[in-house]
């Protein structure tokens, strides 16, 4: 019997969801209610690329063994140290009878599950890849499960802007949700004070797509802290935060008082995108009373931050981004191709990768 969320794919430990699996049956004959895309080209999360590239010195021989190595022994991309993986497209070979994806042969397609679930195959041991860089171009197939998602790439945006874009694109939704929940209710009290947020790593890609969806959203102000001067100069030319500031997000006292000083206050939302773990504390001292901490990043230590707030005594809502949001890769798409802040950052990343 084939599962609609891939159980029957697991190879051990039998049982556990295929997230959670150390390997999986890649094989590539499909079930009914499969999809089989072929490979064009990996995108790996920024967590893992980081820990990947700084294990090794940035020796991108060394990184593409080591990927190559993670894919071939557990049947999909899951860093082992990260246990995160990243995205793909591709081109869709063949649908199942069965699959509720709607799918069709020759589709172009992101897929909007992570890597870490995906069955994964690469047959051109990622010869064209230097190891420098987040976007992997390969060949291969992967196998997405009736309860997948896949996007299909639209027309007129380069894949890999796409590519880069549908990565992240749970955290502008998850966003713009947030603050718009803290508007209406300000409206509903009566209260007319500006709803106040804060992007910790304003510059990347999740960052500045948050910034551009807070503000649609209703937030009257933002703040953009990013660890760098450059990051800062691009941050302000982009045009996307009130305020740009500079601070460490693993000195807690540093984030805070840059965020509260930027603001005036401390943030209504603080919203963590950097993929660098020690950035807890920072982003729930950073955080008003009675406000909200979303982090997505993949470096994120769950019980740092849950026993970081109570060590504060810091009455905040805490969000774990997943993801997914319903609408979330037509909204994100669509910042890009309105907000020329967003794209020109964007750009530029994919011009430097």
């Amino acid at each position: 019997m084939t599962s609609p969320v891939g159980l029957h794919r697991v190879v051990e430990p039998v049982g556990v969801l295929p997230q959670a699996a150390w390997r999986l049956d890649a094989a590539r004959e499909i079930a009914p209610n499969e999809v089989r895309i072929r490979v064009e080209r990996l995108n790996l999360d920024a967590a893992s690329f980081r820990q990947l590239s700084e294990k090794h010195g940035g020796d991108g021989e060394k990184v593409r063994a080591e990927v190559l190595e993670i894919i071939s022994q557990r049947g999909k991309m899951q860093n082992p140290v990260t246990g995160s993986g990243g995205m793909l497209i591709g081109t869709v070979e063949e649908s199942g009878r069965r699959s509720p994806l709607g799918l069709r042969s020759g589709d172009r397609v992101a897929t909007l599950v992570s890597l870490t679930l995906t069955p994964l195959v690469v047959t051109d041991g990622l010869a064209r890849w230097d190891g420098r860089s987040e976007q992997v171009p390969c060949d291969g197939w992967a196998i997405l499960f009736a309860r997948s998602i896949a996007a299909v790439l639209p027309a007129d945006l380069d894949p890999g802007l796409s590519l880069a874009v549908l990565d992240v694109c749970g955290a502008p939704a998850l966003t713009a949700r947030v603050v718009a929940e803290q508007v209406a209710r300000r409206e509903r009290d009566g209260d007319p004070r500006a709803v106040t947020v804060a992007v910790v790593g304003g510059a990347g890609k999740s960052g500045s797509l948050s910034l551009a969806a807070a503000r649609r959203a209703g937030a009257g102000r933002t703040v953009g802290v990013v660890p760098v001067a450059a990051e800062r100069d691009a941050l302000v030319a982009a045009g996307l935060a009130t305020e740009v500031v500079l601070a460490d997000a693993r000195d807690p006292v540093a984030l805070s008082s840059a965020v509260t000083t930027a603001l005036g206050v401390p943030a209504d939302v603080t919203v963590v995108c950097v993929d660098v773990p020690g950035c807890e504390h920072g982003a729930v001292l950073a955080t008003a009373d009675g406000g909200t901490v979303v982090f997505f990043s993949m470096a994120t230590s769950f019980a740092a931050a849950a026993l970081g707030a109570e060590g504060l005594a810091a009455d905040v809502t805490m969000l774990v981004g997943n993801g997914y949001v319903p609408g979330h890769a037509e909204l994100a798409l669509d910042l890009v191709r309105s907000e020329p802040g967003v794209r020109g950052l964007f750009a530029a990343r994919l011009a430097a990768g």
